[in-house]
């Protein structure tokens, strides 16, 4: 996973890399301020036994959970994936939560 913060655009990219994994087996879900991506690939059922010398496939299940900043809604969460690369953006801060200044009178 690669994160990444542009203050400027006040936004955080998470980069997740699943090769070869069908963005369906992928679940992103929310819960009390927490963003968790996790995935399972299967190892294949059918074996041929003749012709291979070796056959290697990485199998097994995924999860990596995010602390999202307060204030962050569902909506303001965004997600694609391309080319094996899920990317999941999100407010790096909300307005709200932004510090203010206060001048003396």
């Amino acid at each position: 996973m690669d994160l990444h913060e542009d203050k400027e655009k006040n936004l955080v990219t998470a980069s997740f890399e699943f090769p070869g994994v069908n963005k369906d087996d992928i679940q992103i879900n929310v819960h009390n301020g927490r963003l968790t991506v996790s995935a399972e690939t299967k190892q294949s059922s059918d074996r041929d036994e003749n012709g291979y010398a070796v056959r290697e496939r990485r199998f097994g299940k995924f999860s990596r959970t995010l602390q999202l900043p307060q204030g962050v809604k569902d909506e303001e969460i965004k997600a694609s994936m391309e080319n094996g690369v899920l990317i999941v953006t999100f407010p790096r801060s909300t307005p709200e939560q932004a510090p203010k200044k206060i001048t003396l009178s």
